[in-house]
């Protein structure tokens, strides 16, 4: 399923315009990378998802075509874990 597909179904199932759900969608999704970026703080949607950002440390890795060692420098990336929720509908249950 992709964005299209998504902001229409939700539409259909909130009984709102497609306007409406793509709005609320980019809402969600500058809202939680606004969040994510500060990193003080974690967004969790009970039940269904979790992001956090988490601290990446420094390390030394190594090229897949030459094997020359490559100095990868410490950053940040994002965490995303399932709720419950949403592991169970995985399940199929």
């Amino acid at each position: 399923m992709n964005r299209s597909e998504l902001i229409a179904a939700l539409a259909d199932r909130a009984e709102v315009t497609r306007k409406d759900a793509d709005a609320v969608m980019t809402a969600l999704a500058e809202t939680v990378g606004d969040v994510v970026a500060k990193g003080d703080e974690k967004v969790t949607i009970p039940g269904f998802l979790t992001f956090e950002r988490t601290h990446r440390a420094a390390r030394t890795a190594r090229n897949p075509q030459t094997g020359d060692p490559i100095n990868i420098p410490a950053g940040y990336s994002v965490k995303v874990s399932a709720g419950s929720k949403l592991k169970e509908a995985a399940k199929g249950k």
